[in-house]
């Protein structure tokens, strides 16, 4: 196995647990390539989590990157990563589902928790499943907050922890409910949603009383750490679809 890992992004520790790492900037797609030339990759798999928020950081892109971003006629985030994914496979690179070797991580439909959510975290777990799938055709984010009927937060850029911070710094510490959901028209080998325990602990200090994540296209992380987090919390999970 060959590892290609993001400075901006990737964990030191990720040494340990391959023989071969190589460290790329995320603007050097073209060393990219030149390095899974090199290395005889014909097959990769993205793990982990590139923020989409790096495009306006002081990254410098290489050529090849420059090429592609001034081929964009937007840069969300499908255009973006499904370019470099065409660009890619017109290498000879062929990208996998990110979640191949992940399926256990993946929820079937169904409460997920010790409690499902009470009528009132449905009804607003049902509106916010509504704005969130519109918010994943417009391909802006997958994360909605929403408190006694309203929309509250929707994201974008800042990912979902940052969508319940700026949430909860508005409701006077009303009970929130978050929807995150994979788009419409998914493609599982990148932006794959997550939610881990760092989420459940936010949820827990910030009055997040329920969730909804997609089954099947949600990874969860730490599975039982998380779901056990969130019985002692009291917070309701339930997979939809």
């Amino acid at each position: 196995m060959v590892v290609a890992a993001i400075k901006e992004e990737t964990f030191p520790e990720i040494e340990r647990q391959a023989k071969t790492v190589h460290w790329l900037s995320l603007g050097q797609l073209g060393k990219l390539i030149k390095m899974f030339k090199a290395e005889g990759v014909t097959r990769a798999i993205m793990a982990g989590q590139v923020k989409h928020k790096q495009i306006f950081s002081s990254i410098i892109p290489d050529f090849k990157m420059i090429q592609l971003l001034a081929s964009l006629a937007t840069k969300n985030t499908d255009s973006l990563i499904g370019a470099v994914a065409k660009v890619l496979e017109d290498e000879g690179i062929h990208l996998l589902d990110s979640t191949s070797f992940l399926r256990p991580l993946l929820p079937e439909p169904g409460v997920l928790t010790s409690r499902g959510p009470s009528d009132e975290e449905r009804k607003d777990l049902d509106y916010g499943y509504n704005l969130a799938r519109e918010l994943g055709r417009l391909d802006l984010g997958q994360t909605v907050a929403v408190s006694d009927a309203a929309c509250v937060a929707m994201e974008a850029m800042e990912g979902t922890d940052a969508v319940i911070e700026r949430a909860a710094s508005l409701v006077n510490g009303r009970p929130l409910r978050v929807v995150k959901l994979a788009k419409p028209n998914q493609d599982l080998r990148f932006d794959v949603p997550v939610i881990g325990l760092p989420t459940v602990h936010l949820m827990q200090r910030l009055n997040v009383t329920a969730i909804a994540i997609e089954a099947r296209k949600t990874l969860m992380i730490d599975r039982q750490e998380l779901l056990n987090e969130a019985n002692a919390g009291g917070i309701a999970i339930v997979a939809v679809e």
